[in-house]
């Protein structure tokens, strides 16, 4: 179904669509994935008149690529209600929506503690914040904060979680999870500012809702371009 899909798709639009098998965590752990989808995207990009297709005109589905001189420039970003940061999971969409199928707020992190390796155990810990050092929290509560979230997504029922201590422990091993290539919204600002345009689709109901409206605020911030659409029924895995 999906093949016919993307070959709709290309048929409607004159369009070639690249999708890359990349290998799949556990078996494989991170960075592999996004190892595997950096090269493919490295070569195709090197390689796109070979398939007919205009360099300049390039558009990627995730995060995009910056400070490579050798490669054409991406034209635009595409992000369908993307996972972008592990620094709050006590925003108003990780509130309002942690029991919404199909994400639950516990299955989030469960598969974004596999992806990265790190023990299942720590969850209590990392939901309370306790991963977060004090530096950490300083230096990220400028991008990742429900006080950036406008009023209208907090009606149903947000209200300002505790903060906690943070663990030593808990911080040292889930150092990863700070990683921009696994949170790109804990990105520099001289990266994102680099960034090409961008198309964000977010849901209502969805705990990675707020994920998205705040990565869109940095890139506006930062005078890149966002088309953004919201789904105001809309969930998870919608599309």
């Amino acid at each position: 179904a999906y093949e016919r899909k993307c070959r709709y798709f290309c048929r409607k639009t004159n369009s070639v669509v690249v999708s890359v098998g990349y290998r799949l965590a556990p078996k494989h752990p991170f960075p592999a994935q996004f190892e595997d989808c950096l090269t493919a995207t490295i070569h195709f990009l090197r390689t796109a008149q070979d398939h007919g297709v205009d360099p300049s005109r390039i558009v990627i589905c995730g995060n995009a690529l910056v400070n490579r001189r050798d490669l054409p420039k991406l034209r635009a970003q595409i992000l369908i209600y993307p996972f972008l940061q592990c620094v709050d999971f006590n925003l108003p969409s990780y509130q309002q929506n942690e029991r919404v199928p199909i994400l639950l707020k516990e299955r989030t992190l469960v598969l974004g503690l596999k992806y990265v390796n790190i023990d299942l155990g720590l969850m209590k810990e990392i939901l309370k914040g306790c991963h977060v050092s004090e530096d950490q929290r300083l230096k990220y509560q400028k991008w990742v904060s429900a006080d950036y979230i406008p009023h209208e997504f907090k009606t149903r029922g947000y209200k300002p979680s505790p903060t906690y201590l943070p663990s030593k422990e808990v911080c040292e091993v889930t150092k990863p999870m700070f990683d921009p290539v696994f949170s790109p919204l804990l990105a520099e600002d001289s990266v994102i500012a680099q960034l090409p345009e961008a198309f964000i689709l977010t849901c209502e109901y969805d705990v990675l809702r707020d994920d998205g409206l705040l990565y869109k605020k940095r890139l506006e911030d930062h005078g890149v371009k966002v088309t953004w659409c919201h789904l105001q029924e809309g969930f998870h895995g919608t599309v």
